[in-house]
């Protein structure tokens, strides 16, 4: 992929960097916020972040209730 160099404000440096997301950079940014990102999928999201504890606790929860829950077919 090639990369370009461009000169903003320090102003507009801040602007983005408070809507930078951990685990996001300045690209993901811009192309976030001008709508311009390709769709992803749950799956390559959860993959992009960082180990988390909390989050996988809370995955193994929604997990564990939808096992719980059990739906009928209905019939024609």
């Amino acid at each position: 992929m090639a990369h370009k160099t461009i000169t903003i404000s320090e102003e507009a440096y801040r602007a983005l960097a408070e809507l930078k997301e951990r685990n996001e950079s300045f690209t993901d940014v811009i192309l976030r916020i001008t709508g311009k990102r390709e769709e992803g999928n749950l799956l390559d999201y959860i993959r992009s972040l960082e180990p988390d504890e909390e989050f996988a606790e809370t995955l193994e929860n929604i997990v564990r209730e939808r096992r719980k829950v059990s739906l009928s077919t209905p019939t024609f």
